[in-house]
């Protein structure tokens, strides 16, 4: 064969031998090492002076450029001298080790890393296990004069694997043609391991009897040496490496056992010296001899076994200087050259003596078979399907289990991995106390990765090397099936902010019992936090479990209250939703604003006719109804900060489509700014109750209702000044929102008019001034109750006579949602008292109080939320009570109260929340 392949396709290739050589044994010589970083390689190099031929290129190796990263096995046969050759390239070598860093890009991390060396690793010992079972002689490669002791670590790993996959091979080569020895030891002998060093700079001798020291031998450096320097490096290499081989038993007494032997009374070990410092005059030297014929040989080759030591005489002949084989005149020996000394292992290998290389007092003889080409060609390819690649079915399965016997050599080719198993295994403990301490028995989140956090730390102090982020990540599930395994928290909160005190559990299903017993548990959340909250109408108090849902906060507690109180009061019922189907259905989050759909002819005539009709009474522009209907509509106004457009417009009154609510969706929360168009509620989270007539009110004793403050429960007045109409202001009227224009200050006189309150010009009667009652109710958890003249200040009377102060600047400002109580406990954290409650008394007099409340119960961007029925018309002579949400929820969870360090300037009432109109008929 005329060039190297791969030896997959060497055995899979029809080679034609002579018949002269086709029932000759062949000799199978494998070569394998290491390679310097130099642009040729020596085992290459020196395979060409072997066979005499330049088989390999110095500077490329040709097919095998296009061949991965990975180890490949060249194959070269040289018919005349009866020699396989079978040259091992692995990622030991420049070329494979360039080609490897390639493939490994700059994200690849340390773990990953490794694990593509050791992979190739893995795979390189695979491909010597192969040669140590096909070849005859073997030649070790090492690109330095110095033994590398890790070929120690690689022979035993190599013998462990051998032992463990020698069953397996002996299944393969069953029915092979070989001897039953073979078949049994799956090799055709003990091979012969042979070592070949390079020089590389540090013997430096001009001379074979000079004495200047470079051997590294004392005493008279006169006094002629038997040995050069290079074949003293040589007996001292191979006494260290015999040494190093039999103190870890890789050689032992018997060579049938062992993965390799070395000749007892045969060099085997060679150094190869340095480059001569006349190459030109070593090659004209070289082809003198070459070219020269010795006396007994003739022109024409003898046939048979005479040309066969013709041959084997003529290949002692190197073509290359590859040393000085001059004789020295002190009579030093001669040096012999790589062939020779190669090729007196062949020989005993071609002429069928073999390797008796056991030693001790009864050494065992050794199995020895010279197969031929052919034979050997078969049983080379059967282990190259269950080693190498596995193309056939019926070796498909003992390659999987020869495969899976890798995993032994991790043990001594993964030396660092195995420390750093060790010392993660360490560490992974002292990190499990650090996540465990000072636990409570249930813990959430956050505490699970605060703790996690700690552990970690702990852990990578201790833990090093590769092994490190896998065991960080069972680090990981550890900590989380400890926390989950009857250690995790409910993780729900409340409505007010507080976590539910019972470990993870299911919320029982509508008419299902909790079962405590159950695994997870089943039962209602619980933060073990109680207030006291009085019922819609304020005359009833009872203490309530902090709630968790919408429907428990604003409307079950208060309805278990009105069986015992407000049930039979009137009241105003703000529209919910109303089921037309057996199984209505949630709206869903992701719903789309639809814009106004324009109104046919006959809706637009009755929008028409509803708008002439309500235009008996016309409003200022701006005013509080614009703001509720607007909000009701979806639009923005200038009384909504960020979500205004700070303009200005008359009135829009909602059209007929806008007041068609769906009875199939009902809206899963509270009703606000941002939700969309004809959705409604199932229940309202608002309640407005009428307590009685305007009397049942007393100014001087104020409300009688349990929970109040001393000298806090007095409604602030409210004088509302009522205009006689005539015939040509009917449908006026007066803007008596709160404005400077509708009523007089207190104590102060009309611009231009003379008089006070009671005189507002020449002919006004003094019963043309009404007075309403106003009381912004407060409520703190405890059950202290409260009313608020202005934003900062507590209605306080201490005498008879009711409060003074009028409700003028309570009605013009944005009332807080949330207060200081003024009855702090003695903990450090504050008390906040919240909004519940809007008392509104309407005099027996011509005036209607329209009530449009609306509420921004947090920080911007926070919608604003209002009643089902955004604008509600008081009567006069009534007494009512408007009892706001006890918690605000939208469809992306609850607005929670304000926390310490939070303004309660955003938490607001907006202003508006009353107007007056007057209602006495024009005069006739």
């Amino acid at each position: 064969m005329a060039l190297p392949v791969s030896i997959g396709a060497f055995l899979q290739s029809e080679i034609i031998e002579d018949p002269l050589y086709k029932d000759e044994g062949v000799c199978v010589l494998g070569i394998f090492g290491k390679s310097a970083m130099q642009p040729g390689s020596p085992k290459e190099s020196l395979l060409n002076t072997l066979a005499d031929k330049h088989i390999f290129s110095l500077f490329g190796l040709g097919d095998t450029d296009n061949q991965e990263s990975g180890a490949v096995i060249q194959a070269y046969y040289n018919q005349e001298s009866r020699v396989l050759y079978l040259v091992l390239t692995s990622v030991f070598d420049n070329r494979q080790l360039l080609k490897a860093c390639e493939t490994l890009c700059a994200g690849v991390g340390h773990a990953e890393a490794h694990e593509f060396w050791k992979g190739a690793e893995k795979q390189h010992c695979m491909q010597l296990l192969y040669l140590f079972s096909l070849c005859h002689v073997l030649l070790l490669i090492h690109p330095t004069c110095s033994f590398d002791v890790t070929y120690d670590k690689l022979f035993r790993a190599l013998d462990a694997l051998r032992q463990k996959v020698l069953p397996l091979l002996r299944a393969t080569l069953k029915d092979s043609p070989v001897s039953k020895e073979w078949k049994m030891n799956c090799r055709p002998c003990p091979p012969r391991l042979l070592f070949v060093f390079q020089m590389n700079g540090t013997l430096r001798v001009s001379g074979p009897g000079s004495g200047n020291g470079a051997d590294g031998c004392g005493g008279n450096s006169d006094r002629p040496k038997k040995h050069s320097p290079r074949r003293r490096l040589q007996h001292a290499l191979e006494d260290q490496i015999y040494r190093i081989f039999r103190k870890s038993r890789v050689l032992t007494n018997q060579s049938s056992n062992c993965l390799f032997t070395v000749p007892a009374n045969q060099a085997f070990v060679y150094v190869v010296p340095g480059p001569d410092e006349d190459p030109v005059g070593a090659l004209l030297t070289q082809l003198r001899s070459n070219c020269a014929l010795r006396e007994n040989d003739t022109g024409t080759p003898a046939p048979g076994p005479r040309r066969y030591n013709q041959m084997r005489h003529s290949s002692r002949q190197p073509s290359f200087n590859v040393e000085n084989t001059n004789l020295s005149s002190g009579g030093q020996l001669v040096d012999c050259t790589l062939k020779e000394f190669l090729w007196q292992h062949v020989e005993l290998v071609l002429t069928k003596k073999g390797f008796d290389d056991s030693v001790g007092r009864n050494p065992q003889p050794s199995h020895f078979e010279l197969p031929t080409y052919s034979r050997w060609a078969q049983v080379a390819y059967r282990l190259h399907q269950v080693m190498m690649t596995n193309t056939e079915e019926e070796m498909a399965e003992i390659a999987i289990k020869v495969q899976a016997q890798l995993k032994v050599l991790e043990g001594f080719l993964d030396a660092e991995a195995k420390f750093s198993e060790n010392r993660c295994q360490k560490a992974l403990p002292l990190a499990h106390s650090a996540y465990q301490s000072n636990l409570p028995h249930n813990y959430t989140t956050t505490v699970h990765k605060n703790q996690l956090a700690q552990a970690l730390r702990v852990y990578s102090q201790h833990a090093r090397g590769i092994a490190f982020q896998r065991y960080a990540m069972q680090l990981h599930e550890d900590c989380y099936k400890f926390w989950s395994n009857g250690h995790q928290l409910c993780e729900e909160r409340s409505l007010t902010d507080q976590h539910c005190v019972h470990k993870f559990h299911l919320l029982p299903k509508p008419g299902e019992k909790p079962e405590l017993d159950h695994n997870p548990p089943i039962m209602q959340h619980n933060s073990r936090g109680r207030s006291s909250s009085a019922c819609n109408c304020g005359r009833k108090q009872s203490p309530r479990e902090d709630p968790f849902d919408i429907q428990a906060a604003n409307y079950d507690f208060y309805q278990m209250l009105e069986e015992k109180c407000c049930g039979k009061l009137e009241r105003i019922q703000f529209p919910v939703f109303q089921a037309s189907t057996p199984d209505p259905a949630p709206a869903s989050d992701d719903t789309s604003r639809t814009p106004e759909p324009a109104l046919p002819a006959g809706e637009e005539e009755e929008g028409e006719h509803l708008k002439e009709k309500e235009g008996a009474v016309s409003h200022t522009p701006g005013d509080s109804t614009g703001l509720s209907l607007a909000l009701s509509l979806g639009q923005s106004t200038d009384s909504l900060g960020p979500y205004g457009d700070g303009t200005e417009g008359p009135e829009k009154r909602p059209s007929v489509v806008d007041r068609q609510h769906s009875t199939v969706e009902y809206l899963p929360g509270m009703l606000h700014s941002g939700c969309s168009k004809g959705l409604l509620p199932k229940f309202s989270s608002w309640s407005l109750v009428k307590l009685g007539p305007a009397k049942s009110y007393n100014p001087h004793t104020g409300l009688e209702q349990p929970g109040f403050l001393p000298g806090s429960n007095f409604l602030l007045p409210w004088d509302v000044v009522i205009r006689c109409r005539t015939e040509e202001d009917v449908g006026a009227v007066e803007p008596l929102d709160g404005s400077s224009s509708s009523w007089p200050a207190p104590n102060k006189a009309l611009a231009g008019k003379r008089g006070g309150a009671g005189y507002l010009w020449r002919g006004r009667r003094r019963d043309d001034v009404a007075r309403a009652f106003v009381g912004f109710e407060y409520e703190d958890s405890r059950g202290r109750r409260f009313l608020s003249s202005a934003p900062d200040k507590v209605v306080k009377v201490l005498g008879p006579g009711g409060a003074k102060e009028p409700a003028t600047r309570a009605l013009n400002s944005d009332m807080p949602l949330y207060v200081p109580s003024p009855s702090q406990g003695r903990g450090v954290k504050p008390h906040f008292a919240q909004l519940a409650r809007l008392f509104i008394v309407v005099p027996d007099a011509p005036l209607e109080l329209t009530l449009s409340p609306q509420v921004q119960p947090g920080l911007p961007p926070c919608p604003v939320f209002h009643p089902e029925q955004p604008e509600v018309v008081l009567a006069p002579d009534s007494m009512w009570v408007l009892r706001f949400p006890y918690a605000y929820v939208t469809d992306r969870g609850p607005c929670y109260p304000p926390k310490e360090n939070q303004p309660l300037a955003s938490y607001r009432v907006l202003r508006g929340i009353l107007r007056a109109n007057t209602a006495s008929p024009p005069p006739q």
